[in-house]
């Protein structure tokens, strides 16, 4: 079955830095574009960055533009997101995502928490 598990949440000052992790399996990764979405509370879940299959293209919401990146092994099956600069509205839960389109179906992870404070 299909799992995702995140990992490299946590607390970190203003300006500082993580690196989220997302293990995947269940399906062949290399075939499928990932994205990393963030939920805040009270707010709804948004899309942060997504990438192709093979890795050769990205996007990015314009909230984080040119402080995250996101990158993927496909050797190792897992997606990253490199996220600097922090700031306190980037606390949010960061979850993967795989979408399988036919039939539309959503997969996600537990989710990772980052806590932005000082």
């Amino acid at each position: 079955q299909v799992q995702l598990v995140e990992s490299g949440g946590g607390l970190v000052q203003p300006g500082g830095s993580l690196r989220l992790s997302c293990a995947a399996s269940g399906f062949t990764f290399s075939n499928y574009p990932m994205r990393w979405y963030r939920q805040a509370p009270g707010k709804e879940r948004e899309l942060v960055a997504a990438i192709t299959s093979a890795g050769g293209s990205t996007n990015y919401a314009d909230s984080v533009k040119g402080r995250f990146t996101i990158s993927r092994d496909n050797a190792k099956n897992t997606v990253y997101l490199q996220m600097n600069s922090l700031k306190p509205e980037d606390t949010a839960v960061y979850y993967c995502n795989y979408r399988v389109a036919v039939p539309r179906r959503d997969y996600w992870g537990q989710g990772t928490q980052v806590t932005v404070s000082s």
